[in-house]
């Protein structure tokens, strides 16, 4: 059998939400030192695997725990238990901007963020043309990237994670920001990657993006899964709660 390029076991993040800090000796003192808070458990015991070489998307509504969980798969948070395993080389793309500089201009943001990717100078100088012009910034490649409009951002930050050839591309709700044309070539890209065996993980809040582009989707409400497996099955019990 193939090794899943994902495999997320029994993962459950908390965060305290502290409705009292200790902002001085005097307030530790009168409270015994102590804050007030209450635990907040954004994901609750979430297992599941993602195939690798599919699309997999992953849907709930707003505060359900699809970010939280994308930044656990991309390493910006670790878990409080459970474990991640992925197989293969990672490239995640979650926020506008997310690895540029804002001073520098395009082009320099190319080999920064390639190199934070793990590519080398040659590979980034290779395919900065490639990048560029996927992009369709041409025009504005050296004009610092604080002047850039969000869409700007997206289209270069994707073009440049995409460019790494990841076995595993996670990104969220890339689709949702840019025109037309920029839609169009995501989905072509995808389809490429799924082509050579590579995974896509993608969050989105378009039911018709995910039904076109993913194989599997996971379901996440209130931090727990409640359901996953073939996106038409799992979008069509999912739209019958919204």
């Amino acid at each position: 059998m193939t090794t899943p390029a994902v495999i997320v076991d029994d993962v459950s993040k908390r965060f305290r939400m502290y409705h009292e800090h200790n902002n001085s000796l005097k307030s530790a003192l009168m409270r015994g030192r102590r804050s007030v808070h209450e635990d907040f458990w954004a994901l609750n015991d979430v297992s599941f695997e993602v195939p690798s070489g599919t699309t997999f998307g992953l849907i709930g509504r707003n505060g359900s725990g699809k970010s939280t969980l994308l930044k656990c798969l991309a390493r910006i948070l670790q878990p409080s238990s459970g474990s991640i395993t992925a197989n293969g080389r990672q490239a995640s793309m979650l926020e506008v901007g997310s690895g540029f500089h804002p001073e520098l201009s395009g082009r320099e943001n190319i080999f920064l963020n390639g190199s934070i990717l793990g590519m080398s100078r040659k590979e980034i100088t290779g395919k900065f043309d490639e990048i560029v012009a996927f992009s369709g910034v041409e025009k504005f490649i050296d004009q610092p990237v604080k002047n850039y409009s969000s869409g700007m951002y997206v289209r270069l930050g994707f073009s440049v994670a995409v460019s790494v050839t990841p076995d595993i591309l996670v990104v969220d709700e890339v689709l949702s920001v840019g025109d037309a044309t920029f839609q169009k070539r995501c989905r072509r890209k995808f389809r490429e990657m799924k082509r050579e065996g590579q995974t896509v993980i993608l969050v989105s809040h378009s039911m018709g993006t995910v039904r076109d582009l993913c194989d599997e989707v996971a379901w996440l409400d209130a931090g727990r899964l409640r359901a996953t497996g073939p996106a038409d099955e799992v979008i069509a019990a999912y739209t019958e709660t919204v």
